[in-house]
């Protein structure tokens, strides 16, 4: 007596059904929803997600609270005609890390830097770049995300004005970006180092450097 062989419903020599590729080839379709909507200014956002340890973060605390008050209420007027925000932050060399928990771990650990997480925690539309070094375009996707956006222009505000914010402005510029970095949003560990670094990005980058404020 010979026994009925089970069809497997479609299945293939693989192992898979007909519904697991069809499956398959829906979770990789791109579909208009998924695509980014363009923006040709775009809201850079540096380092303000920071846990501050390191030596001179007392210097800069203070300071870096009012840039962050600034940046929360520039980043509400920019963002409401469609223009997009993206928060470029530091990984502290965290590298199983993501941009979630470096947030909530800023949250959690009280101080000036639960503040600033909470002054400028991002909405639901915001992008987030992690970046292993000074400069948001070193060894990120932030040069191809800027690309598939159509960003013209780029607003870079964050901490600290003199490194970060600097580098970060500085690859900008030579990538051919129109750069302005309001005076009013960011901040270093002493005056002196946030003139003479803005200063220098007004000259040597062209940058626009007039405060979001008026």
């Amino acid at each position: 007596m010979t026994s009925a062989r089970p069809s497997g419903h479609g299945r293939t020599s693989t192992g898979r059904t007909s519904e697991d590729r069809a499956a398959r080839r829906s979770a990789v379709t791109r579909t208009p929803e998924d695509a980014l909507p363009g923006s040709r200014r775009v809201l850079l956002l540096v380092d303000f997600i920071n846990p501050l340890q390191f030596h001179g973060a007392e210097d800069l605390a203070q300071d870096a609270l009012e840039a962050a008050r600034a940046a929360a209420a520039f980043k509400k007027r920019f963002c409401a005609d469609g223009s997009r925000a993206i928060y470029v932050n530091d990984n502290f060399g965290q590298w199983r890390s993501d941009f979630r928990t470096l947030l909530r771990e800023c949250r959690r650990q009280g101080g000036a830097a639960a503040q600033l997480a909470r002054r400028l925690a991002p909405a639901q539309q915001d992008l987030m770049v992690l970046k292993p070094r000074h400069s948001g375009f070193h060894a990120t996707p932030l040069e191809l995300l800027l690309k598939t956006l159509g960003a013209r222009e780029l607003v870079v505000t964050g901490l600290a004005t003199d490194y970060c914010v600097m580098c970060t402005a500085m690859d900008a510029y030579v990538r051919g970006y129109k750069v302005w970095v309001p005076e009013d949003c960011t901040a270093a560990e002493s005056p002196r180092r946030k003139h003479e670094a803005l200063s220098w990005m007004q000259e040597a980058l062209k940058a626009r450097v007039s405060p979001a404020h008026p």
